[in-house]
This record gives C-alpha cells, structure tokens and sequence, in this order.
C-alpha cells in the first residue's frame, strides 16, 4: 500500500455519495507498500480501505483481484471483502484513477517472526488454496519469467552505477531459470505477495490476508516460494531452517505438497528472490515522483537470491 494519487474531501465526498457505508469521518493516506494509491476511511458506519490503481495495475486485471477477494470471504477465509455502490459497482472512477472500496481487516502486521507465526501462516496459505480452487477465473502471472525478462530490458545499462555486478547476476540467473523453470505443478489462485505487512495477525492469531493485486493463476508452491522469501531471513539477510521448516509444516498440515512441488520448491524460492530483486531494482532506477513511499533496496533481495543459488549446488 502506499499514496501516489492525492485526492480532496469534496471529490471523496462525491464518490461516496452513491455507497451505503455511513457519511464520511475521516479519511487518511497510507505510506506503506509500493504499488497503489490507500487510503483508511473512517465513516459513522465502520472503518474501509478505499483504493485508487495506479498505472502499473492493468485495469481489466481488476475483476480478477476483487472477484477472488469476495470469493475467498464467502468461503470463510479472512480477507477484505469488496464493497458495492447502490447500482452493485465495485470497480469505479476516482482522480482519474480505477478506484474500489473494501472492508477493514483488523488485525497488526508482526515486527518480530516467530515459528508459530510461520506455522499458522503455512497453514493459511493452504486454507486459501483450498478456498480459491474453485474459482473459475484465471489471470497470468505477468511477473513470472517474461516479466522478468521484461524488467531486465527496462533496467538494461541503469544498475550498474547503482549496483555494481547485479546485471551480471540478473543475467546468469535469468538464463538458468529460464531453462530449469517447472510447467506442471499444481495450479490454482495464489496470492503472489504474502509479505509479513500483507498478512494480519490478532493477539498471536492469524487474522487474516490484504492486498491481493498482485494475485494470479500459477503453481500453488509458488505462494510458498514467496513467502519463505519475506519471513524466514532474519534482519541480516540471513537464513533460518526454522522458521522455513515451520512455514512448510503448517501448510501440509492442510495441503500435503506433492513430491514434484517439494522437488521443486528451492528452485521457486529462487525464483521468487529474482522477482523482488528485479522489482525492486526497477523503482530503484525509475522511482515515482509524489509518492509518500520509499523505494526498497534490492540487494537485500540479492542475498536471498545466492542464498537459493548457493543451495543449488
């Protein structure tokens, strides 16, 4: 989450009107994250998030992101849950920007991880898995290998003054996954960026997940790749089996993995190292002017990434 579009209290107003969610209270931006413009609403009915989509969100990909937010809510698995306007609209115009109200999940992103945190959130990542197999739409993962590929043409000769060494990395990397990348694993909807300040906990419960738009249809151990990424290296880059083994335990204790996803699983999580590194990379290079947001390094992805290569072999 984050702010790049700034909106007035007259213009909130207006595209409030035609919702059925109370009068507005208070309405604040959200500094954190990186991909579109957040704002918490305060109304004399509840709290919501309202979100505007900035340009790197595709806007035909939206009926995909809220439509699989509803569908995990109605099938018990705790997520925002999209809001319509009195005509049944969720996806509207706001600034000039697609915009889309959601409810308020309670809960705090964690400052410490713990193993039991990476167990329940194994174990939720399943329930979602589970939840979403029946989900009948099917968006690419446009930051699978093309993506990637992608990125590495936009930020072709701008990283070396930045970063010295990364594009040689970058480069045997993306030759070697693109040749070892598996193609037949388990499919289904998978969040694609369960981040600790993505997922929700309550007292030491999980509470639930935020910020689906960057979902897709890939391998399901592809969500576990990401996440290993995000939750199981400590402050200083540095692995822990720990909280790795925790992660995959309590997603088998839903979702037993099968031997071709356990096979696979180091190869994703390097993967998944790319794929930050590169996006990371690419804000860094090209940062977005107005935005309350700082762009993220990515040689902390860099490490993670050697980490996966040096287990390789």
């Amino acid at each position: 989450m984050a702010v790049y579009t700034h909106i007035g209290e007259a213009a909130l107003r207006a595209f409030l009107s035609n919702y059925e969610i109370g009068s507005l209270i208070s309405f604040k931006g959200i500094a954190a994250g990186v991909e579109n413009s957040n704002y918490v609403l305060e109304t004399t009915s509840a709290h919501f998030i309202l979100t505007l989509y900035e340009k790197r969100v595709d806007p035909s990909d939206l009926p995909f992101y809220l439509g699989l937010m509803s569908h995990l809510s109605s099938n018990g698995f705790p997520c925002p849950l999209p809001v319509a306007d009195q005509e049944g609209r969720v996806i509207k115009t706001l600034e000039g920007r697609p915009a889309a109200i959601v409810t308020f999940l309670n809960g705090y992103d964690l400052q410490a991880i713990k193993t039991d945190h990476c167990w329940q959130l194994g174990a939720a990542m399943a329930r979602m898995h589970e939840a979403g197999k029946d989900f009948p739409q099917t968006r690419q993962n446009d930051l699978s290998i093309s993506g990637w590929h992608e990125l590495r043409g936009k930020c072709a000769g701008q990283l070396e003054a930045h970063f010295p060494g990364l594009e040689k990395l970058i480069d045997e990397e993306l030759a070697t996954l693109s040749t070892l990348w598996p193609d037949a694993l388990p499919q289904g909807a998978i969040h694609a960026d369960l981040f600790p300040d993505n997922v929700f906990f309550l007292d030491e419960e999980f509470a639930g997940v935020i910020d689906f738009y960057f979902a897709c249809t890939d391998a399901l151990a592809y969500d576990l790749a990401v996440a290993a990424n995000a939750w199981c290296f400590n402050e200083g880059h540095v692995f822990s089996p720990a909280l790795y083994e925790a992660l995959l335990q309590g997603y088998e204790r839903v979702r037993p993995l099968e031997s071709e996803e356990k096979q696979a699983l180091p190869l994703l999580c390097r993967g998944a190292a790319l794929r930050f590194l590169l996006t990371r990379a690419h804000d860094w290079v090209f940062p977005q002017e107005g935005a309350l947001v700082v762009a993220k390094n990515p040689l902390d992805y860099e490490k993670r990434l050697k980490h996966w290569r040096d287990q390789a072999g």
